[in-house]
């Protein structure tokens, strides 16, 4: 067992925590919460050592052994995927060194090391070789006991979880991108089974597969686990205690993510009513301060008082600073219906085909989430859909009047250190804008002296916030997100969902966090096996794709989850009850009129050909030239007049299909 008792930590004047106490042991998973900035990262570094605390005690038993996955890039070496995660099966490696010790005892006895018996005499060479083969068997035994035997399958089977393919297990990981390598120290942590498992952030480079399989592996964790994390569905589908960060203290909450949210509520409910009270009692002691503060009969009470607040500790309400302003989003140009429209198309690199047969239609104020295992193509397809990249067959039409923002994955690290938040958001505004950029900075988290903070001083999540608020200062009206929710706290992750539901635009969200994309999107496309596939709504079945124990598990947590909210929901629970039933509305919907929308935007497709027509005919009759020639101009004329009817019947056949798509 693990234990932390009365742990503190300041960075200068900030104190970060103070008196966190908790115990890990075998069977205990708890998910450490909290905001970004509040010392998640900070605690799990002075418990590992790795800071100073500046008050407090760990404890850990010297035979306890601990595994510990940072947020830093591990790095890059020439050993292979394999070696590097077997090597993390430390217990199973020294069995084996000493078996094959043993082994070359058995082999030459009369060359090892002379055995003694119990007082010190000299064993004959049949006593030594009864000694070496004992020796053998009780290693063997512990060998067999700790899996040696099936160490590499083992290894195999936790890097195919992680979305490793087969052929990557043999490449050296100074070829792999930071996220791949951060996959590898996460299976070498996994196949050592420490004691005690302690993880920062670990489906932060994950994909949705991935993800599922770490939170099926990491339910069954028989010793202790402590991580970090800002995946709901991930939290809950693991953990069985959570630690709240909040206000410099920590607080232990026992049960899952759902749980937690209700005994927190009403947690707090019961702290602002003793605020309350503390603030009452406060007015009324000043209040006799300032009206006896002058008499001099009443000296000794005043300055009783006077001392009295001054000693109070006043109770601060958690959550009482958390980010609660919403992302405010300029209004953007309208694009056509069809922001752009994939038909027939292949596409690969260096002869090798990526994505083929893809045939898909993204309309007009859309929220589409991409899924499927890493390498897929899901960035292929982004970049198909938003023009970036021309396909090797079929065609891409891009509509008209659509403009588009981007936020990368590294995005967050490309910023200039030196600069304040302020001035780095300054570098993407546009120019002769009126608008007030500190308030908008005050509606990202980075209120007051925070927009005066340099980008070095903040932290993970804080630096994405900031990434995000560059990426959505400018007016677009088509926004592509890669992973925006990494390093983002949870109160930040539901203000980004609350303001992609809210924003006016067409959405294309890759993401590993399930809630999100149920909170946000109300279509999928899923990218595996060199396929594209689109799914209106969002099926659980294209979310956890594993097999029958993820899947039972999953169905098991969401009917709790129901029976729980059926009993006492909270008002977290209501909205998201609200969500769910406009979700399966809208999903009841697009099924019901998918005939009549195929319809419109074949009619709305003939029509913008046929309006583009009429004005290259018009451009080519504003030629003076054309008139030189009669039978040119007249052919001209027929045929503009011709364009013309055919767009207005165009125009009366798509007007007819959206009054009956829009009709009840």
């Amino acid at each position: 067992m693990l234990t932390v008792s009365g742990l503190e930590k300041a960075h200068g004047a900030r104190r970060l925590f103070r008196d966190v106490t908790l115990q890990l042991s075998d069977g205990r998973r708890i998910a450490l919460v909290g905001g970004n900035g509040v010392g998640k990262t900070t605690l799990l570094e002075c418990i590992m050592g790795v800071q100073d605390a500046d008050a407090g005690v760990v404890h850990k038993p010297k035979d306890l052994t601990i595994g510990y996955l940072a947020q830093e890039l591990p790095e890059a070496t020439d050993r292979s995927v394999l070696a590097e995660t077997l090597d993390g099966a430390t217990r199973v490696r020294e069995v084996a060194e000493r078996l094959r010790s043993l082994e070359a005892e058995l082999s030459n006895p009369l060359v090892s090391p002379t055995a003694t018996g119990p007082l010190g005499s000299e064993l004959d060479d049949g006593s030594r070789m009864e000694q070496i083969i004992e020796r053998y068997g009780q290693a063997q035994s512990e060998f067999e006991t700790l899996g040696g035997y099936a160490i590499e399958s083992e290894a195999h089977r936790v890097l195919a979880g992680l979305g490793f393919p087969p052929e990557w297990n043999d490449r050296p990981i100074k070829e792999l991108s930071g996220g791949w390598r951060m996959r590898v120290a996460l299976a070498r942590l996994l196949l050592s089974e420490p004691d005690v498992l302690i993880l920062d952030e670990p489906t932060n480079h994950l994909d949705v597969d991935s993800v599922a399989w770490l939170e099926d592996h990491l339910a069954a964790w028989r010793g202790a686990l402590f991580f970090v994390s800002h995946d709901r569905d991930f939290i809950d589908g693991v953990a069985n205690r959570i630690l709240e960060l909040s206000t410099g203290l920590a607080t232990e909450y026992v049960g899952t993510f759902v749980e937690y949210v209700a005994a927190r509520e009403e947690r707090i409910a019961q702290i602002e009513a003793q605020a309350a009270q503390q603030r009452r009692q406060i007015e009324q002691t000043e209040q006799f301060i300032e009206r006896f503060r002058y008499k001099a009969t009443k000296a000794r009470q005043v300055q009783s008082r006077i001392k009295a607040i001054e000693k109070l500790d006043l109770i601060e309400v958690p959550g009482e600073r958390e980010l609660a302003a919403k992302f405010d989003f300029p209004e953007p140009q309208r694009s056509s219906r069809i922001v752009a429209e994939l038909e027939g198309v292949a596409v690969g690199y260096d002869g090798q085909t990526i994505l083929s047969g893809v045939d898909i239609v993204v309309e007009r104020g859309r929220k589409i989430g991409l899924v499927g295992p890493n390498g897929a193509g899901k960035t292929t397809l982004i970049r198909l859909l938003t023009g970036a990249l021309e396909p090797s067959e079929g065609t891409v039409t891009i509509g008209t009047n659509v403009d588009m923002a981007a936020f990368a994955q590294d995005q967050a690290e490309d910023m200039d250190p030196q600069r304040t938040v302020y001035h780095e958001l300054l570098g993407v505004t546009p120019k002769n804008s009126k608008r007030n950029w500190r308030s908008l900075l005050g509606s990202f988290g980075f209120g007051g002296d925070a927009a005066d903070r340099k980008v070095i001083e903040l932290s993970g999540g804080e630096r994405t916030r900031l990434a995000l608020a560059k990426t959505m200062v400018v007016p677009v009206n088509l926004l592509v997100l890669d992973e925006p929710t990494n390093h983002l706290d949870l109160p930040s992750c539901d203000v980004l969902e609350d303001a992609l539901r809210a924003y006016p635009g067409t959405v294309l969200l890759v993401t590993h966090d399930r809630h999100l994309i149920r909170g946000v999107c109300d279509a999928l496309i899923e990218v595996r096996n060199g396929r594209a596939v689109w799914h209106e709504g969002v099926p659980e079945k294209v979310l956890n794709p594993l097999g029958t124990v993820a899947a039972d598990r999953g169905a098991d947590a969401a009917e709790s989850k129901q029976k729980q909210k059926a009993t006492a929901p909270t008002k977290s629970q209501q909205k998201k009850d609200k969500k769910r039933v406009e979700a399966e509305k809208r999903n009841t919907n697009h099924a019901n009129t998918k005939a009549l929308r195929k319809a419109q935007q074949s009619a709305e497709r003939k029509w913008e050909k046929a309006e583009a027509e009429v004005a290259d005919l018009q451009a080519q009759l504003a030629d003076p030239a054309v008139y030189e020639d009669t039978e040119k101009m007249q052919d001209l004329i027929a045929r503009h007049d011709a364009a013309k009817d055919r767009a207005a019947d165009l125009m009366v056949e798509w007007e007819q299909a959206t009054l009956a798509l829009e009709s009840p």
